[in-house]
């Protein structure tokens, strides 16, 4: 069968719908380019009927977009379980240039994904003059967004469970283009309302991004692929939030930086050629002919005949969020949860103060801004040390070691603290280590998680585990106004227990996963039942 009759199970609509989102977000543009007099400020200007019109066609276009993706009820289910797909020959299959596409595609959206919250910190001092609001006012921004990426983890990855990995990719981007009316709203409040869906859309496209990939890529490459997927992205997607600022900003206001999520989202859009439904969710839908096709596209002829054990849908048990709290994933999924909010603290909380708190026990500003940009410069190159070893040692060793020496960079700073002096080089180590520490958990948290669930629970596993690290830098924002990360020793010490706690669950319950198939992991982790 030709490839691309699994692309849109409706093209019409889908395309009908992503025309109705893109006039959308169109419709608030002339009303911004009316403010330009006024250097873009349009605090407190009228929606007009054009803008109020636009507003309504997004959650049109959006839903037609949705049915456009969603497979015909008819065709589920349909000869499931009757043929043998071959993902073992799949995944003893050579790169070739139909993955390094999907790699570069599903880049390009890890990019945009982490670049659309990344500019928060941008915004936020321009929406505080022309708002004429304070800074602790307008921080609720960021809580606000930070809240709808834990919510959109959770409810993407169930999504990316039920409609597909591809759909849930695509929906996310849609969501993105119409968000960027953010950039026009008169109002601070419905600027809170569209920050809160920024995040839900932005929430759920890393994890699902990372589901995919794990089920697309042969399984030699797979771990360092998905590790360098997180650690290149996320640097990159930085990187390009903080040029866009520093180049349009001074042009166009803050409120070009939200108006970005137009053309990046249509730029995901447009790669969609590139972004195939996963063969294993398709099979295991029963939609067997579809699954083939994509194999066929990115592996060539699988004449192998032979069935290999695990090979037809070990995967049989329904979709279930209670299924991941269960034997054979609860313990490894609680650690992994742990993990996720501990991190959430020490990012958004402990590292976020450190800077107040290092100026408050004496330091200048200007000795503190160095030291951790040293501190930073010298953690770069981290994330290649984190690839290699993911690859070549152990995927749940790497993980575990990387867990504890976040423990242990922050016990270098109880006893900085306890020896009631700061020490330059003693905090200039401990904040390296901190970061590349705490990045490699990070680059391979969700990559795991993608890794040790079965297909019909990966995608809400993998969400789950990414909504774990926004809860926990929920808890962090919140903790750090209440003063708690002012006694750095005492903080330091709290955060470092659970995640020791979390290294040895880990290591007494993970699995390896590197180089293996993804069946062969998920039978490795029934039999201990």
């Amino acid at each position: 069968m030709r490839t691309k009759e699994y692309l849109f199970h409706h093209p019409i609509a889908f395309w009908f719908g992503c025309i109705l989102i893109t006039f959308g977000v169109l419709s608030h543009l002339p009303m911004f380019v009316h403010a330009s007099h006024m250097n873009f400020h349009m605090a407190g200007m009228p929606m007009d009927n054009t803008m109020l019109i636009g507003m309504a066609m997004i959650p049109f276009g959006l839903a037609f977009s949705c049915y456009g993706l969603m497979p015909r009820l008819a065709t589920l289910r349909v000869n499931n379980n009757t043929e043998v797909i071959q993902f073992h020959v799949a995944d003893n299959s050579p790169l070739n240039k139909e993955h390094i596409k999907l790699v570069i595609a599903l880049l390009i959206a890890v990019i945009v994904d982490v670049m659309k919250p990344a500019t928060l910190g941008f915004v936020m001092p321009g929406m505080t003059h022309e708002y004429k609001i304070s800074s602790e006012a307008v921080g609720t921004v960021a809580l606000i967004a930070l809240t709808g990426t834990a919510i959109g983890s959770v409810l993407w990855g169930r999504m990316a469970d039920v409609l597909g990995r591809r759909a849930s990719i695509l929906l996310s981007a849609l969501m993105f283009i119409g968000t960027a009316i953010c950039g026009a709203m008169p109002s601070f409040q419905w600027n809170l309302i569209m920050c809160f869906l920024m995040g839900l859309s932005a929430g759920g496209l890393l994890p699902i991004t990372f589901t995919l990939m794990a089920e697309m890529i042969p399984a030699h490459h797979r771990g360092w692929l998905l590790v360098a997927l997180g650690g290149i992205g996320t640097s990159v997607g930085y990187l390009v939030a903080s040029g866009a600022a520093a180049i349009l900003e001074p042009l166009f206001s803050w409120r070009a930086l939200w108006l970005l999520g137009l053309p990046t989202g249509l730029l995901v859009i447009m790669l969609n050629k590139y972004i195939p439904e996963s063969p294993r969710f398709l099979a295991n839908a029963g939609l067997i002919k579809q699954a083939k096709a994509v194999l066929h596209k990115y592996n060539g002829e699988l004449d192998e005949p032979t069935q290999t054990p695990s090979e037809n849908h070990l995967e049989i048990e329904k979709t279930s969020f209670y299924e991941i709290m269960r034997k054979p994933y609860g313990m490894i999924t609680l650690a992994l949860i742990g993990t996720g909010t501990a991190w959430g603290l020490v990012n958004f909380g402990f590292l976020l103060w450190l800077p107040t708190n290092l100026r408050d026990m004496g330091m200048s500003a200007d000795t503190t801004n160095g030291l951790l940009a040293q501190s930073g410069l010298f953690a770069l190159p981290g994330i290649f040390a984190v690839i290699w070893l993911y690859h070549s040692w152990s995927s749940i060793k790497t993980l575990v070691l990387f867990v504890m020496l976040t423990s242990l960079s922050l016990i270098c700073f109880v006893l900085s603290d306890f020896l009631g002096q700061i020490n330059n080089t003693m905090i200039i180590l401990s904040t390296v280590l901190l970061l590349i520490s705490s990045s490699g958990v990070i680059a391979m948290l969700i990559p795991y998680a993608a890794e040790i669930y079965p297909v019909q629970h990966r995608g809400i596993g993998a969400g789950l585990i990414a909504a774990s690290s926004k809860v926990g830098g929920i808890i962090g924002a919140l903790l750090g106004v209440a003063g708690f990360f002012e006694q750095i020793g005492l903080s330091a010490f709290i955060l470092a227990i659970p995640l020791s706690l979390c290294a040895y669950i880990l290591l007494k319950n993970g699995i390896d996963t590197r180089g293996r198939r993804l069946e062969e992991i998920h039978g490795d982790l029934i039999n201990r039942i």
